[in-house]
């Protein structure tokens, strides 16, 4: 049986869905990589809240967490993929952190939490300010229990002056910090409010005020995300952060090439795209703890069309095909996302995203996930 999946020149074209699927399974836990997903939030659709057309879903949302820890994979947290400043406010933010955070502790499952400034809704007087805003959501994970990362922050990318500014604010932050944090490097392609991040346009300009942030503070960094979508910058960083500190690789174009690294070092991974790769990134990763670097390869190199079409440009938009392969594979029971972000894509690229999970083999019951695509498309005027 086929099903009829629209083309992006508006043509329909005929696919052929898989029948059944059998994931390879991992030995955990994971020994080799530390490797976190950030995880999508769940919207319900039934209600609504003051500030939008969506409310959370918080069992569905737990359940998705626990998914991910039953493959061996940390929680990332209340970051970009959540909707952080795209749909999710910060109370709705905190409450996430804490639910988040206790279930954790439940489950015995590795989480990191989102900090930002995104309570401020109105533009930040100064770096003192943006600084205070940090502080009140270090807070909050904190006591959850849980550690923090430091994400990038539009009020500070708005009111920097220079690089003076950033050492300033996240050298207060590490200082008071508990325990060490991640600190996040997300680019412009995730959010164009981050252009000139770490006070300059240059990137490697702007990579010196980073490294320097970490060198002044290498006890209370546990290690860094890089979200620039550029392997070879990844690995020039890499190379430069002091002992101790870990490399998370954010980037969902090289992903494969990055985690298992060179005679040189390694990424470890907090990605987004690892939402609905957990599976497949589980026994990657349980590969390389072997030593089976071929195989790890082998599992996660096919996965990178798709990684690549979900982070398309624009790119900040990606939480869409996020969600949408959640609900096709079982994971939640609509297309819904808060704020109304699923008509962020078009139908051809959610079709395409349909049949490149498809084939890989990523929904455990194909014959739901096609009967959900074909809903999909009669509901936009497709008869598939």
């Amino acid at each position: 049986m086929t099903i009829l999946l629209p083309a992006e020149s508006g043509e329909l074209r005929s696919y052929a869905p898989r029948s059944r699927t059998a994931l390879p399974g991992a030995r955990l836990p994971l020994r080799s990589r530390v490797v976190y997903a950030a995880a999508h939030v769940v919207a319900d659709p039934l209600r609504t809240v003051a500030d939008g057309p969506a409310a959370v879903d918080w069992d569905a949302t737990l359940a998705f967490r626990r998914h991910l820890w039953a493959h061996g994979l940390g929680v990332a947290e209340a970051m970009d993929t959540a909707q952080r400043g795209m749909g999710l406010d910060w109370p709705r933010a905190a409450e996430l952190i804490r639910r988040s955070s206790a279930q954790a502790r439940a489950e015995g499952g590795r989480i990191v939490c989102g900090v930002g400034t995104d309570q401020l809704t109105v533009p930040a007087a100064g770096p003192d300010e943006v600084a205070a805003a940090y502080e009140e959501q270090l807070a909050v994970v904190e006591d959850a229990g849980s550690r923090a990362v430091l994400m990038a922050s539009r009020a500070l990318a708005a009111v920097a002056k220079g690089p003076e500014d950033y050492l300033e604010v996240y050298g207060r932050l590490l200082r008071q910090a508990a325990e060490p944090v991640v600190l996040h490097w997300l680019g412009p392609m995730f959010d164009p409010a981050l252009e000139g991040y770490w006070g300059s346009d240059d990137l490697d300009a702007a990579t010196d005020t980073f490294v320097e942030v970490v060198s002044a503070h290498p006890n209370k960094v546990d290690g860094v995300k890089i979200s620039l979508l550029d392997a070879g910058r990844e690995v020039a960083l890499r190379r430069r952060l002091p002992e101790g500190v870990r490399c998370y690789t954010g980037d969902d174009f090289h992903y494969p090439e990055l985690v298992e690294g060179d005679a040189q070092g390694f990424s470890h991974a907090l990605l987004g795209v690892f939402d609905p790769l957990a599976p497949l990134a589980a026994a990657a990763v349980s590969a390389l703890d072997t030593g089976d670097a071929a195989r790890f390869r082998a599992l996660l190199d096919p996965t990178v069309p798709l990684a690549r079409h979900l982070f398309r440009a624009p790119t900040r938009h990606y939480k869409t095909g996020v969600v949408l392969l959640a609900w096709l594979a079982g994971h939640q029971t609509h297309f819904t996302m808060v704020g109304g972000r699923q008509a962020a894509r078009s139908l051809p690229h959610l079709a395409t995203a349909y049949e490149l999970a498809d084939r890989l083999g990523l929904f455990p019951d194909p014959a739901l996930a096609e009967s959900r695509m074909r809903a999909l498309l009669a509901v936009h005027g497709v008869d598939a």
